[in-house]
């Protein structure tokens, strides 16, 4: 069980701290309602990696190329408005506002939204981590119970960080504030973007 637990710390520091849409929006909540209110949405993977796990482990490495097509553009498109909601807020940033009062609720169902519709869980679940766990389930249940314990114990600490960090650089002023902001719509609009073009070229 000790070898599945550390790699499935290893891929989860991995998985958590890569570029990634996912990030990058977690970013961007940062900036705009302070670590607080983003914080819950760490636990949009937990929420819904389940159904991707059972899916992918049915039908793994079997997934058709029309649905993998649609991930990516859905994806795409999700993104890029995450991206222009991120953008009006760059243009229309209040220092003195910049804790909106959304719900924390929803900051953690639109993460949610985006890790189900991303390819990239689907494809890390199908390529790297799912044949792992499936051969440590298969061996002895606890070995999957181990993978998949240290894989988001390492994931929800190393997004913890990442928000905490950025929080903390919010408080540098608001045109420090502002300039991330701005930077982290123009990433969410590049990952869009970048995901309708393999959406698009796929296959």
């Amino acid at each position: 069980m000790l070898l599945y637990l550390l790699q499935g710390l290893g891929y989860g520091f991995a998985a958590a701290v890569q570029p990634g849409p996912f990030q990058t929006y977690l970013i961007s909540q940062t900036l705009v309602k302070g670590w607080r209110s983003t914080l819950p949405a760490i636990f949009a993977p937990l929420v819904t990696d389940g159904p991707i796990i059972a899916l992918v482990l049915l039908v793994l490495s079997q997934v058709p190329v029309w649905f993998e097509r649609f991930l990516y553009l859905a994806s795409g498109l999700f993104i890029l408005y995450l991206a222009y909601g991120a953008l009006k807020r760059w243009q229309t940033f209040d220092p003195t506002a910049a804790v909106a009062a959304t719900p924390n609720r929803q900051t953690l169902w639109q993460a949610a939204l985006m890790n189900l519709i991303s390819p990239g869980p689907y494809i890390f679940w199908s390529l790297v981590t799912g044949p792992i766990l499936l051969t440590g389930w298969r061996a002895a249940p606890l070995n999957g119970l181990g993978l998949l314990g240290g894989f988001y114990g390492a994931m929800l600490l190393s997004l913890s960080g990442i928000i905490l960090v950025f929080g903390t650089a919010r408080q540098l002023g608001p045109r420090v504030n502002r300039a991330l902001l701005g930077v982290s719509a123009l990433a969410l609009a590049g990952f869009g973007l970048y995901q309708l073009w393999l959406g698009l070229s796929y296959g």
